[in-house]
C-alpha cells in the first residue's frame, strides 16, 4: 500500500492534465512568503503533513490570506500543530466545494463518487454513485441525484458553475482506474467548481 497526501496527489493529477490550483511548497516563514508573492495574493495555507488527513480538524487550513504579514502570522500558528512538516502556499479560488472520489470494489470494481464537499461531506452526505468509467450521460445523471444540484445551477445569485466543463472532468477522473488498475482510493475533497471550470484544491491517492 503506498498513499500519495496533497502535494504527491495533486502532482500526479497535473501531470495527466486534471486542472489543479497554483501551488508552492514552503518549510520556513520566509519561503511561504516568497511562495505567496509567486502564488499571487490572496492565498490559501495548508499544513502539509503525511498523519494528517483531515486538515481542518486540526484547525490546518488558513483561507484568503492577503498580505505577507497575514502569511507570517499563519505560518507560525500551523508551525505549531502537532505533525507539521511545511505548508502549501495556494492561489484561493471562488466557487462551490465538492467532492470526487474513487474506490475500488470487490464486486464491481472501480466506482466514483461525485457530491457537495468540503466541511459538509460527512454531515450532508449529499453524494452520487456510478460506476467506473461513466459516460457524460452518466455524469449528468450523477448531477440530478443531488440535492445541491441547485447550488450549481446559480442559487441566491451565484454564477452558474461550468456544468460542461465539470462533466468532462468527472469522466475522465472516471477513466484512470483504467489505466492505474492500482488505484484502490482516490479523494479529490474539495473541488472547487465555479462559472469558469473546476480546479483540484486538495487530492489524496491511495495505490496497492
Amino acid at each position: 500500500m503506498h498513499v500519495f497526501t496533497e502535494r504527491e496527489a495533486e502532482n500526479f493529477l497535473e501531470q495527466r492534465g486534471f486542472p489543479t490550483a497554483r501551488r508552492k511548497y514552503a518549510s520556513t516563514a520566509d519561503e511561504a512568503v516568497s511562495a505567496a508573492r509567486i502564488v499571487g495574493f490572496p492565498v490559501v495555507m495548508k499544513i502539509a503533513s503525511k498523519n494528517i488527513i483531515h486538515k481542518s480538524d486540526v484547525h490546518g487550513v488558513k483561507l484568503n490570506l492577503m498580505s505577507e504579514s497575514d502569511v507570517i502570522h499563519s505560518f507560525n500558528e500551523l508551525s505549531r500543530i502537532h505533525g507539521f512538516e511545511g505548508v502549501l502556499v495556494q492561489e484561493f479560488i471562488e466557487g462551490t466545494s465538492m467532492i470526487v472520489g474513487l474506490k475500488e470494489d470487490s464486486t464491481f470494481g472501480h466506482a466514483i463518487a461525485f457530491g457537495l464537499g468540503g466541511i459538509y461531506t460527512e454531515i450532508l452526505k449529499d453524494i452520487a454513485f456510478r460506476v467506473c468509467p461513466i459516460t457524460l450521460e452518466d455524469a449528468d445523471s450523477m448531477l440530478n441525484d443531488l440535492k445541491s444540484k441547485k447550488i450549481l445551477e446559480g442559487a441566491r445569485g451565484l454564477k452558474p458553475a461550468n456544468m460542461d466543463y465539470l462533466k468532462s472532468l468527472l469522466v475522465a477522473v472516471s477513466k484512470l482506474p483504467l489505466h492505474f488498475k492500482n488505484i484502490k482510493e482516490l479523494d479529490i475533497n474539495p473541488l472547487v467548481v465555479n462559472d469558469k471550470k473546476s480546479y483540484i484544491v486538495d487530492a489524496r491517492i491511495v495505490f496497492s
